[in-house]
This record gives structure tokens, C-alpha cells and sequence, in this order.
């Protein structure tokens, strides 16, 4: 964890482990780490850890089978990314607009750009 990121603790560990589900190192049904073994893997105080998996489970990314552990929800691959592209159009792309505005850029420049996005699709 990096404590001096803009982020928040509790946000860059509900982001490694949704990156983990996207890159499929935790799969859909299967047990993530307790709370306590992710304090300590982490460093960071269990009720921190227990925020974090309480959010992921309120977004339906993880279950939690009482007295067995938390667990990848069923289609938590889909719920991830409907949330970052949420974030994607409510949080940056405004940014990112704002930019193009203020460098009073046009479609020419960023035509490369829109290029390179077209080849990765």
C-alpha cells in the first residue's frame, strides 16, 4: 500500500482485488483472503480490510458465507467493469475534456489517439 497515494488505503485494496478478479487471479466462487490474512498481507488495520470487503459487497463484487470466508461473486468480472466505466465517464472523462478545452485541441489532434483506441478494439 502506498500511503502517500491520493487514494485511500481502504480504495487501493478494493482496487487490487478487483484487479485481481479482472486478471483472473481470483475467479468467480472462490475464497479471497480473510480479513485477517489481508491485514497482514497488507499492513493495514482489520477494520480497514473489513470496510473494504463490506463495500465490495454492497457492489456485489464479493460474498461472504458466514463462518466460511469471502468469496468472488458471480458476475463480479461484469459488475467491475460496469463501475470503472462508471468512474470513467463521471470522474475522467470531464477532466479529460476540460484539457482538450484549455489546449484548445481539435479533432485533428487527437485523431491519433482514436486511432490507437481502434486498433486495441
Amino acid at each position: 500500500m502506498d500511503f502517500a497515494e491520493t487514494r485511500g488505503i481502504f480504495q487501493q485494496i478494493a482496487d487490487n482485488i478487483c484487479d485481481k478478479i479482472l486478471q483472473g487471479e481470483f475467479k468467480e466462487n472462490e475464497k479471497i483472503p480473510s480479513v485477517r490474512q489481508q491485514a497482514a498481507i497488507t499492513g493495514v488495520n482489520q477494520n480497514t480490510i473489513m470496510r473494504t470487503y463490506m463495500e465490495l459487497q454492497r457492489d456485489e463484487i464479493i460474498t461472504n458465507r458466514r463462518g466460511i470466508g469471502y468469496f468472488v461473486a458471480p458476475g463480479a468480472r461484469k459488475n467491475i467493469l460496469e463501475h470503472r466505466k462508471e468512474n470513467f465517464f463521471n470522474e475522467i472523462l470531464p477532466g479529460f475534456i476540460e484539457k482538450v478545452k484549455l489546449l484548445n485541441l481539435d479533432r485533428e489532434d487527437l485523431k491519433p489517439l482514436l486511432d490507437y483506441l481502434n486498433q486495441k478494439s
